[in-house]
């Protein structure tokens, strides 16, 4: 019969899965192994041992048997062990470097094995009971881990330890303050999460705010005065320090001078205690203009401005802010006007300064240079005489025990001087804007031409005066400017006598312009422009006082006024009428016989007043006008062929337009010489210039017909006459030409 001596391990999970060695004696032929009542795998290693694997199983203690063809073995125990379980941990934070005490709660902790910390074991471990283990945390690197337990019923889940890093401390600002406590101050560094203390020298802040892992807000606690180290307690210990000093509170036991003027700018000696360090030093809330720090008992400030009267001087350190000292500020002695404030740099000027506090006054001063003299009259005014001094403009200050008051201006004024008046002349009736060129202009109260006021002026600059001429007789007279520093030399303007025109020759010409005028009038001289209805001469010239010889630009029909300018004035003006140039548009008749005596009618525009009308340059025998639109004329003497007619007016000429010169028409043969008296007969009649022929007469009576062939030839049937011998004439616009004979038979 089969025996068991012995398992290898006595307990499991009961998931099952563990193989467990059986140890015994008659393990032979056919075998079986039960936990309990199920039967399980195995594998008979030999007489004496079996390696089985437990099946799943319920929590507890069951038997385990061998049965073979023998028997059933004797059972030994082999126990069931449920899976552990974790819960909670306490704390769940520590130090990287470990050694924290935690408390581990959960289930069927029993038999526990193995703690672990993310992996790595606890330095040491106790199972308290089925629910609770105490374990040593091992040191790890900062982060959160899993804390797991194994038992022989496997291993429990994870629950969370944190490793907190050491926190460290790189800076606390301010790094002083008053013994008395109650400065906020930052500090900074790492890992200062959740810390739980905050030490000042071993006393606690406070108060104290963790604004992020890098950085806490921290209310120092009352401490004697030197330097502490500062600390932060968190999970992961306590850091390095930063250092922290108490600063007593700052005393003043005395001011040296104890007083000065209103304007500040006084070096005064502070002496004290606890001074080092001080960042304020105050005259009646006024912040110093500088401060030195010579030694924890001596400051070297300088006062700001303040207003009259007694106030309290402290130091602020880190310690605090002292007890006060008097210093008294004096009034200072101000300064509003100064009248006059201008004068010659002759000096010896009597002027008033008004102003404040000037009572006790001990100096005057012109730009640093002593008044001559000076009276306090009261403590709002001095009477002084002014020093000589260079020109321009200087500070006039007064000096009392109070210090020296503001400056006033004033201004030592140069002799002024003119060098150029543009333009040097002007009409007689004033109104001429000039510019005065110099030096030392400025300040001008007067500009005089010749005595007279100027209309106006205006001081452009230094160097340049802008007047209005007054009125003033024609002539030369000097203009002259006066400043505070006097009155200048003279420079010389003429006034120029208004021009006039009494007559201008010819008074009318062409619209097209050209026309040489003379224009007779007085003070013509120096013209400047010559205008012809506001339109400039083309060119002209002054031949005298009392001439100018002009040429007529181009201007519309019509009457103009003629002005000239000169320096004097524009005058009022002489008409001059401009004509409009004639046309020529027909003339009938066309032609005429060169003898002349032809009766012509012009048509065209603009014929009034024409002067001549020329057939081919030929005059007319005569002309009359008509009407501004037709001339009647007769045609003189002229040669054969086409000339122009021109008419003339004040205007100017027309083109023309063509007439003709008939040569007088001449007859050499008639051919046949003769014919029945009845006519009809066709006869060619040959001579010269028959172009044209406007008749053919036979003895006085008209040819029944006639052609003309050329200017040599024409063709004309006899009329009916009585028998006989008759002359044949042509006649054109040249005349009646000779007669040849011809017979009725």
């Amino acid at each position: 019969m089969p025996t068991i001596t012995s398992i290898s391990p006595t307990s499991g999970p009961t998931s099952g899965g563990t193989s467990v060695t059986i140890t015994g004696t008659g393990f032979i032929g056919t075998l079986t192994v039960q936990f309990g009542i199920i039967p399980t795998v195995f594998v008979v290693n030999s007489a004496t041992q079996i390696t089985a694997v437990a099946p799943p199983g319920l929590p507890g203690t069951v038997q385990v048997t061998v049965t073979g063809f023998t028997g059933t073995s004797n059972g030994v125990p082999y126990t069931y062990a449920a899976t552990p379980v974790l819960t909670n941990i306490t704390p769940s934070s520590g130090p990287v470097t470990g050694g924290t005490t935690v408390v581990l709660t959960g289930t069927a902790l029993t038999g526990a094995t193995s703690v672990s910390f993310g992996g790595t074991p606890a330095a040491s471990f106790t199972v308290n009971s089925a629910t609770q283990i105490t374990a040593v945390a091992p040191a790890h690197t900062a982060g959160t881990v899993l804390v797991r337990v194994t038992t022989a019923g496997g291993t429990s889940n994870g629950v969370a330890y944190t490793y907190v890093a050491v926190p460290t401390l790189t800076a606390i600002s301010p790094s002083s303050g008053p013994v008395t406590g109650g400065t906020t101050v930052v500090l900074t560094g790492t890992a200062l999460t959740s810390a739980t203390s905050v030490s000042f020298g071993g006393t606690p802040a406070t108060s104290f705010t963790v604004n992020s892992p890098t950085q806490i807000t921290a209310v120092t606690p009352a401490g004697s005065a030197g330097t502490v180290a500062v600390t932060v307690t968190t999970a992961g210990g306590t850091s390095n320090s930063v250092a922290y000093t108490y600063v007593a509170v700052p005393t003043l036991t005395s001011i040296t001078p104890s007083s000065g003027p209103v304007a500040g700018g006084t070096t005064v000696i502070l002496t004290g205690t606890a001074l080092t360090g001080a960042t304020a030093v105050s005259f009646g809330g006024t912040p110093a203009t500088s401060f030195t720090v010579n030694s924890p008992t001596q400051i070297t400030a300088v006062t700001p401005a303040g207003s009259a009267g007694t106030v309290a001087v402290t130091v602020t350190t880190a310690g605090g802010t002292s007890n006060s000292v008097a210093y008294t500020y004096a009034a200072l002695p101000t300064l509003t006007t100064v009248a006059p404030n201008a004068g010659p740099v002759t000096g010896g000027t009597t002027v008033i300064l008004t102003g404040t506090a000037l009572a006790g006054a001990t100096s005057v001063s012109f730009g640093g240079t002593p008044a001559a003299s000076f009276t306090v009259n009261s403590p709002t005014q001095i009477t002084a005489v002014t020093p000589a001094g260079a020109a321009g403009a200087v500070l006039v200050t007064v000096t009392t025990a109070g210090g020296t008051s503001n400056g006033v201006a004033y201004t030592y004024a140069a002799v002024p001087t003119l060098t150029t008046v543009a333009p040097n002349a002007g009409p007689v009736t004033g109104g001429t804007v000039v510019v005065l060129t110099g030096t030392a202009l400025t300040g001008a109260t007067s500009v005089s031409f010749g005595g007279t006021p100027a209309a106006s002026f205006a001081v452009n600059s230094p160097t340049q005066i802008t007047a209005v001429t007054p009125a003033g007789a024609a002539g030369a007279v000097l203009v002259t400017v006066t400043t505070a520093g006097g009155t200048s030399n003279g420079v010389p303007f003429t006034y120029v006598a208004v021009p006039t025109l009494t007559a201008i020759a010819p008074s009318s010409g062409p619209a097209t312009g050209g026309t040489t005028v003379v224009l007779t009038g007085t003070a013509l001289t120096g013209a400047s422009a010559v205008s012809f209805g506001g339109t400039p001469a083309a060119s002209f010239i002054v031949d005298s006082d009392t001439q100018i010889t002009a040429i007529t630009p181009a201007g519309s029909a019509g009457t103009v006024l003629v002005t000239v300018t000169t320096a004097g004035g524009t005058v009022d003006g002489v008409a001059f009428t401009y004509v409009a140039v004639p046309t020529l548009t027909s003339i009938a008749p066309g032609s005429g016989p060169v003898a002349g005596g032809t009766t012509v009618v012009l048509t065209g525009t603009a014929l009034t007043g024409a002067s001549a009308v020329d057939f081919g340059g030929t005059p007319a025998a005569s002309f009359t006008v008509n009407s501004p639109t037709q001339i009647t004329a007769v045609t003189p003497a002229g040669s054969a062929g086409t000339v122009l007619v021109t008419v003339t007016t004040a205007g100017g000429t027309v083109d023309g337009v063509s007439f003709t010169y008939a040569a007088v028409p001449t007859l050499s043969t008639v051919s046949p010489t003769s014919g029945t008296t009845a006519g009809g007969t066709a006869v060619t009649l040959t001579g010269t210039a028959l172009t044209g022929a406007s008749a053919v007469d036979f003895g006085g009576t008209p040819a029944a017909s006639f052609n003309v062939d050329s200017d040599t030839q024409i063709t004309a049937i006899t009329p009916a006459e009585p028998a006989g011998t008759v002359q044949v004439t042509a006649t054109t616009a040249g005349g009646t030409s000779n007669g040849v004979s011809y017979t009725y038979a």
